[in-house]
């Protein structure tokens, strides 16, 4: 007889042979093709049961830019392995031609120019049409949220997060999960929570004094669709307490804790569950070594990371999907139910091309209310770019180049430290650069901007303990973003060393000089984790620092050398 695993290979070369796995018509056409809102939504039913997913939205609500990474280094067993492979690599791996739709949604090589001709992308109005056609051929579609939405803007600091609140609960989705909703605090995210229409899960959310489950966030829910029980497991966030300021929400207590969620696949299985449904935010590593290790689960839809993947990675039984970020992307998963198992699934990752696809006008005008208090300080301009302004990638973005450079300018110091965070839209050469742009790269609750005094041995014990959490051959011991970006200062790192030996030849970049370990430098940075941290909030730093120059050109930083061997 043929196994189930051998049941979803097929399925999954199938998908692939069928244009179901996130290439239909639109990823082949031309930059001067028109590409059509048909295109994009083209998708044969399957099966019997539909699921959708978006995740790590970070309260995107209009269209944007966004350039996806061009390095991303895998470690250990992920080493070379997606979403470890970027550029060129990335779209021969997938049959992606140069130039194409794809190219620009997947890709970052030759961005500016295919912004230019592709436009703009997101824009939860867009989203909200996507979702209503997925709904349109397959009403009973189950809406999965992944988490990162009530976080990283102008409006959603400003609402306490309730601009997205409200945005996300006219798209009416079934469950989500948790990360940097975290960062508004318990009391409001209790107070959010009690009034969401919508499941609020995590499996791994505990009460930090007892160390039990925490009420307020059940570890699952049932739902019946297309005549199939399905339980849907939530796994917020297991780092907050490391990578987000823990005095926040003292309360919690997190952690991967898969020997629970191997406790509730074999709970909700034994009540019945046909189907089991991780909804995560581990990252994509993380979803990896779970799922070889938690039996029965059928699918994770995999967050935190901000990876896209325009096919389903499968690891044993399970298939994990990556939806990207920032309201790029929507997935549909369609999947074949029989009597209690997953016996194949059809995918697609849909590009969500601003000027392509029709707003849904009630969404929108949703959108248009929370926004409307704050329109006039949204749009001031404060300055222009000529250099493409981003952020994604392991080491350095130039969003980044620049906020470190207006923590050197602005708070007069020698070295600049900004956070390795993945989350903030780009910029295209010649756009203006308004208020409301800045905040979507530096908006979070504990924005001040520190000047203070770091020896050279302390500053080596930063660089190495932040490249642990990133680059440690085990997934569930990296606990990072990306590497936290350096202004005044440059290093070598070599990815394959051991913890502790990964950082060599810092150099203050102002003199050339090697970095003493026993002198001390004035250092500049922001987004501490640690309580009474004082300064101006870091939107105000950068915007003074773009109002002088007026206009922003950044050379190529060459400051990190890098070896991964």
């Amino acid at each position: 007889m043929i196994s189930r695993r051998d049941f979803l290979q097929v399925s999954m070369a199938a998908s692939a042979m069928l244009g179901a796995s996130g290439f239909g018509t639109w990823s082949r056409l031309a930059a001067q093709q028109a590409l059509t809102q048909d295109q994009l939504l083209e998708f044969d039913t399957f099966g019997n049961v539909s699921l959708i997913h978006v995740t790590d939205i970070h309260a995107q609500m209009k269209p944007i830019y966004f350039r996806e990474p061009s390095i991303n280094i895998g470690v250990g067993d992920n080493k070379g392995a997606v979403p470890h492979v970027t550029g060129a690599d990335f779209r021969r791996l997938y049959g992606i031609d140069d130039g194409s739709p794809a190219h620009y949604a997947l890709s970052s090589g030759d961005f500016s120019a295919l912004a230019q001709a592709y436009g703009r992308v997101g824009g939860l109005d867009r989203v909200a049409t996507v979702i209503n056609a997925i709904r349109a051929a397959r009403p009973d579609a189950l809406l999965l949220d992944g988490g990162d939405t009530w976080h990283g803007s102008f409006t959603c600091y400003h609402t306490e997060g309730q601009d997205m609140v409200n945005v996300m609960n006219a798209l009416k989705p079934d469950a989500m999960t948790f990360h940097w909703e975290f960062t508004l605090g318990s009391d409001r995210v209790a107070e959010i929570v009690e009034g969401l229409p919508f499941a609020a899960l995590g499996q791994n959310i505990f009460d930090a004094e007892w160390d039990e489950p925490a009420e307020l966030f059940p570890p699952y829910k049932f739902f019946e669709r297309g005549g199939v029980k399905i339980a849907v497991i939530g796994q917020a966030f297991p780092y907050m307490p490391i990578a987000n300021p823990g005095w926040m929400f003292p309360e919690y207590a997190f952690g991967i804790r898969d020997e629970n969620m191997q406790d509730m696949v074999d709970e909700v299985r034994a009540q019945g569950a046909e189907l089991v449904v991780c909804l995560s935010h581990n990252g994509f590593d993380v979803d990896k070594k779970m799922a070889g290790i938690v039996t029965g689960i059928d699918v994770i839809l995999s967050g935190h990371t901000h990876d896209a993947l325009p096919e389903p990675v499968l690891v044993g039984d399970t298939i994990i999907v990556a939806s990207g970020s920032n309201g790029k992307f929507v997935s549909r998963v369609d999947l074949d139910v029989q009597n209690g198992r997953m016996m194949g699934f059809r995918h697609k990752l849909i590009p969500i091309f601003s000027d392509v696809i029709t707003p849904d006008k009630e969404v929108a005008a949703v959108i248009d209310a929370e926004r409307a208090p704050y329109e006039a300080e949204l749009q001031e301009v404060i300055g222009e770019s000529e250099s493409l302004l981003y952020r994604r990638g392991n080491f350095n973005g130039s969003w980044d180049d620049l906020i470190c450079d207006a923590l050197l300018s602005e708070r007069d110091a020698e070295i600049a430290l900004s956070p390795g965070v993945r989350w903030g839209p780009s910029l295209i050469p010649g756009q203006k650069i308004t208020r409301e742009d800045i905040w979507n790269v530096t908006s979070m609750t504990y924005p001040n901007a520190y000047r203070t005094e770091m020896t050279g041995e302390f500053l080596k014990i930063v660089l190495e303990d932040v490249a642990d959490n990133i680059f440690n051959p085990d997934p569930y011991y990296q606990q990072g973003g990306d590497m936290v970006r350096v202004g005044g200062m440059g290093y070598r790192i070599d990815i394959s060393k051991p913890q502790g030996e990964r950082i060599s030849e810092m150099t203050l970049l102002s003199t050339g000089e090697a970095i003493d370990p026993a002198r001390t430098y004035v250092v500049a940075g922001w987004a501490s984790v640690n309580e009474g941290t004082e300064g101006p909030p870091i939107w105000d730093v950068v915007e003074a620092h773009i109002s002088k120059l007026g206009t922003v050109r950044l050379d190529p930083n060459t400051s990190v050398a890098v070896t991964a061997v």
